[in-house]
């Protein structure tokens, strides 16, 4: 098995809810259910590793107080090497809805201050050569942004092939982030991509023609995923080639991370040199337990693999 890696955002969670309706100010609701957990797109893709018995590195930064200690703690050995920020945690509060959709409320905290050298602290470039490197939380993590050049150039003289996964911009999809994500991509072999975020940067509405559009502009052997919900995933091979898989029909309990988890099920077999179509599978059937379960549940761990040679 190749080896694998994440590189992003790791935050805690505070997920209450489901709430409905919305509250009026200045008043209060019971909710049913609570739950503190390890968030952070990165948190998210790593979790479901650790679950599945994958093998991984994680590189992320912590803050300075009992919610950095808590995180850290979480992934033991992995976090050993974390930074520690004199900044606090950063700290989303996660709002369910009766439909399984939620709504975020997130500090700055910690992850603004993510950097290059974060990731070069964790991370051994010869340990990781040949594998795959999911890079999450690109408008999160401004400090390591500003140094992206110069991490994608060590991936390549690594032998590493990058997954990005940007995430949610704060202030949306404006031109100028649009046009961020594009400069990404191209240095960017496979791009894991929601629905949204696929027609919003091709500006093409139908999401097959704006991943093949996508994909025009990435490295030659690109791979282009569209993570549809409900709907299941798409993804435009390297000979442009249409691969596509329906989602299992689950009873929805919240959808909170549910394409990172997508992220970490699809690298690990692809880490297995898997077909795609069986990469694509294993996304949606992972993230559709994910979401489906509670306490969460991802499947059975997977036995040990030899690492390739």
């Amino acid at each position: 098995m190749r080896p694998l890696a994440v590189i992003g955002n790791v935050n805690v969670d505070l997920i209450l809810g489901p709430a409905a309706p919305w509250p009026k100010a200045g008043t209060e609701i019971i909710v049913d259910h609570d739950e503190l957990r390890v968030g952070g797109s990165a948190g998210n893709s790593a979790l479901a590793w650790q679950a599945l018995g994958i093998e991984f590195e994680i590189a992320a930064n912590i803050g300075n107080d009992q919610f950095g200690r808590w995180l850290a703690e979480a992934f033991g050995h992995r976090s050993a090497n974390w930074p520690v920020r004199p900044e606090r945690t950063t700290l989303s509060v996660g709002i369910t809805h009766p439909d399984g959709e939620r709504t975020f409320f997130t500090t700055t905290g910690h992850l603004p201050r993510f950097s290059l050298a974060d990731v070069f602290a964790v991370i051994d470039g010869e340990r990781l050569r040949g594998g795959y490197a999911l890079l999450c939380g690109a408008f999160l993590t401004d400090d390591l942004v500003k140094e992206y050049g110069a991490f994608f150039d060590w991936a390549d003289s690594h032998g590493i092939t990058v997954a990005l996964d940007t995430g949610w911009p704060l202030d949306g999809w404006t031109d100028e982030n649009c046009a961020a994500t594009r400069a990404w991509l191209s240095r960017s072999r496979i791009a894991l991509l929601n629905e949204v975020e696929t027609t919003t940067l091709a500006g093409i509405a139908d999401p097959i023609e704006a991943a093949r559009e996508i994909r025009l502009h990435m490295p030659e052997g690109a791979v282009v995923v569209v993570k549809r919900g409900p709907s299941g995933a798409i993804a435009i091979a390297p000979d442009d080639q249409l691969v596509s898989v329906a989602a299992p029909v689950v009873a929805v309990v919240d959808t909170i991370g549910a394409g990172d988890v997508f992220n970490a099920a699809f690298l690990a077999a692809l880490a297995k040199d898997e077909p795609l179509m069986s990469c694509l599978r294993a996304g949606t059937e992972v993230a559709s337990r994910a979401i489906s379960t509670l306490p969460r549940s991802y499947g059975e761990p997977s036995p040990p693999q030899e690492p390739v040679s």
